[in-house]
């Protein structure tokens, strides 16, 4: 199928230009064939598509209150509908894999790989590995063999949860997560750090792997910038969500991406009390913004940003498009030249009343908003 999408401004490499986005064979085209489908993209900005590096939003949809669980493709057809929705068309879902039972298990894991394909935006895996799960490297390591991960991420949360689960409220809130008693919990965070003399030789044995299987790699909550230089000397070449600004500016300064939430932009600053991801967009410190915890907040970033007043369309767009595609290696998406992937919004409203009107996902249309089926012509 062909589509003609006419009549609004196309973001290209100098910016926004009144054009028309043809779209063919899952491609943007040169112009569109004969007997191409029509949409009257008059008042839109037409975009490519979001690319997320990172999101956990899924987990809502696996298990969206303790106790309470659904089937991993039920809940992988639930999150496609959602990432349509906010406009994703790549999605890197960030499956933990923890020492945790429940949400964040090895079972887990395996029952989201096993899954079948839902369909619609182009999802794929970012495995966070929680560094004192040895139990489980075997499961990641063959995982990453067999092609079904994607990106890999150097998770270390167990010190920061061991120091947590001595006030009882805390406790109570990952033992639930985990869908265990508190002393078990207790018990298997005692296990875990024990596995700690492990971690170096597990960490190398991943990095190994994800260097055999082409696969870009991440440090992940970087404090200092000792360990960011020790996991850029694992071959991780992305910087997601450090610490400190000096950590994003050593990263930066080493040419690497450098990845933080977009919930934090929209929502004006960290919820954890950590840098600012908009000053920092606006100095070059952060390049990538993602989803994190919160679809629909990666696509109202960039417009924040661009009511800031400091970035341009294309660089405030690029944050959540261009950026993390060449973060990844995806050298096929995150521009609308002919020749890439068909992958397109159409947004209404410009950066002072953001309103999404359509999706399309290599080169077919995914999602419409209710309202705008009048802009089908022909």
């Amino acid at each position: 199928m062909a589509w003609s999408i006419e009549g609004g401004a196309v973001l290209g490499a100098d910016g926004l230009n009144p054009s028309t986005l043809a779209l063919a064979q899952t491609r943007v085209a040169e112009a569109a064939p004969a007997g191409a489908k029509r949409l009257d993209a008059t008042g839109c900005w037409v975009l490519p598509g979001i690319v997320d590096i990172h999101g956990d939003a899924h987990e809502r949809a696996l298990q969206p209150r303790p106790g309470v669980g659904f089937a991993a493709d039920f809940a992988l057809r639930d999150t496609a509908a959602q990432l349509l929705g906010a406009g994703i068309t790549t999605a890197y879902l960030g499956l933990t894999l923890s020492w945790e039972p429940g949400l964040r298990s090895v079972e887990m894991f395996r029952a989201l790989l096993a899954a079948p394909a839902p369909g619609g935006p182009d999802i794929r895996v970012h495995l966070r590995f929680e560094a004192d799960n040895l139990g489980a490297l075997d499961d990641a390591l063959q995982a990453i063999a067999k092609g079904q991960v994607h990106l890999l991420g150097y998770n270390d949360h167990t010190p920061g949860i061991a120091k947590k689960v001595t006030d009882p409220m805390q406790l109570a809130k990952y033992a639930g997560r985990a869908g265990v008693s508190d002393a078990d919990f207790r018990a298997l965070v005692d296990t875990a750090m024990a596995s700690r003399p492990g971690v170096a030789a597990a960490r190398a044995a991943l990095a190994a792997a994800a260097q055999a299987a082409a696969i870009p790699m991440l440090s992940h909550d970087d404090p200092h910038i000792e360990q960011r230089a020790a996991f850029r000397a694992l071959g991780a070449s992305i910087c997601e969500f450090p610490i400190t600004e000096a950590v994003a500016e050593n990263a930066r300064a080493h040419g690497e991406h450098v990845v933080m939430g977009a919930p934090n932009v929209v929502r004006g600053g960290s919820h954890m009390g950590w840098a600012s991801a908009a000053p920092l967009a606006e100095r070059g410190l952060v390049t990538v913004l993602a989803s994190d915890y919160h679809w629909p907040a990666l696509f109202a970033a960039p417009f924040v940003m661009l009511r800031r007043g400091v970035l341009d369309v294309a660089a405030a767009w690029a944050l959540v498009s261009a950026n993390p595609a060449e973060a990844l290696g995806l050298t096929d998406r995150g521009a609308s030249r002919p020749g890439q992937r068909g992958d397109a919004l159409l947004v209404a409203g410009g950066a002072a009343a953001p309103k999404l009107v359509a999706v399309f996902v290599a080169g077919e249309l995914a999602w419409i908003a209710p309202g705008e089926a009048g802009r089908l012509v022909g």
